[in-house]
């Protein structure tokens, strides 16, 4: 296939090498000249996950990349920049996404975001450095297109790299949202020092409020339970590679927000998801105190104040 990946950041790039490893061409479009230039003299991106062996991938401008004549279009951006370039890409070359978050101008599914073209999700516990290095993982691609599904994991599937086909959409996007801002939380813990027995409570509950939302809208339960959703969630609570997990870590000690993006250099997206998050949640008439206590530190309060408030809620049956 000839298949073009928009996003020259650590995701992008890590996938740019799964789809290498299975002899399709390959064009990674970067933010600038600079960063492609650098790819294709180096064999290496200068910026993100630096290590990897990028050889046999072309680098390109968004603007030079061949997405008209794809066969496949990746969107690897932040989901603040998610909407505006999905409605530019030209051609009809269907889209596979691995961004998750929501789309914050609007508060709806990213998929919902790209106009006129099949689109099909990728999701599951995938650190884009473990990938690049060619460590095992597994993922599955969601798409309304079951046909369009099949095809990508019969193109994308290797020995180190296993792809499920999972047809409920709503609840693999609705996963990989949420499970960001449950990693900010379970970050939060690390930061705090309270142990592993806090951590793993909160990951739990994490996962009640996650399949709680995704019910609300009509996902599939065992979604949550399987790698999209608990998969996802466990990697991204714990890698030391989490850029969310990391951010709550690093604001529980005192950092801002903007401090601890900044720091980690590169976008965290729980800091964006949480809100619009929240937001939803309200539509929807479903409770996330998890969420809800996330957007209260982000917005100032003391994360020792939340802590009290979430230990003296109110106990219920599980």
């Amino acid at each position: 296939m000839k298949v073009v990946v928009v996003g020259g950041g650590s995701w992008g790039t890590g996938f740019s090498c799964v789809l290498r490893h299975r002899d399709h061409e390959v064009t990674l479009a970067c933010r600038d000249a600079e960063q492609a230039r650098a790819i294709n003299e180096t064999g290496h991106n200068p910026r993100y996950l630096k290590t990897a062996d990028l050889r046999g991938v072309s680098a390109m401008t968004v603007d030079e990349a061949p997405i008209a004549g794809a066969d496949l279009v990746v969107l690897a951006v932040p989901s603040r920049a998610f909407a505006a370039v999905a409605a530019a890409l030209p051609g009809n070359a269907p889209v596979l996404s691995l961004t998750k978050g929501l789309d914050p101008a609007t508060g709806e599914r990213l998929s919902t975001r790209v106009p006129g073209r099949p689109v099909a999700v990728l999701s599951g516990p995938n650190m884009a450095q473990e990938i690049a290095d060619g460590l095992p993982s597994a993922t599955v691609i969601a798409s309304e297109d079951h046909a369009l599904a099949e095809q990508l994991q019969e193109a994308i599937n290797s020995m180190i790299f296993r792809v499920y086909v999972n047809d409920d959409l709503v609840g693999v996007e609705l996963c990989a949202a949420a499970k960001n801002v449950i990693a900010l939380a379970a970050g939060g813990v690390d930061g705090l020092g309270l142990g592993d027995n806090a951590k793993a409570s909160l990951i739990t509950r994490g996962l009640v409020e996650m399949a709680r939302l995704g019910e609300a809208e009509g996902a599939q339960p065992e979604t949550f339970s399987g790698l999209a959703g608990m998969g996802d969630l466990i990697v991204t609570c714990f890698s030391d590679y989490g850029r969310n997990r990391r951010a709550g870590e690093l604001i529980a000690r005192g950092a801002s927000p903007d401090d601890a993006a900044a720091e980690i250099g590169q976008v965290v997206e729980g800091l964006t998801t949480a809100p619009v998050l929240r937001d939803l949640s309200h539509r929807l008439g479903v409770e996330l105190p998890i969420t809800e206590g996330v957007c209260r530190v982000l917005g100032g309060e003391s994360i020792d104040r939340l802590l009290a408030s979430l230990m003296g809620r109110q106990p219920t049956e599980e």
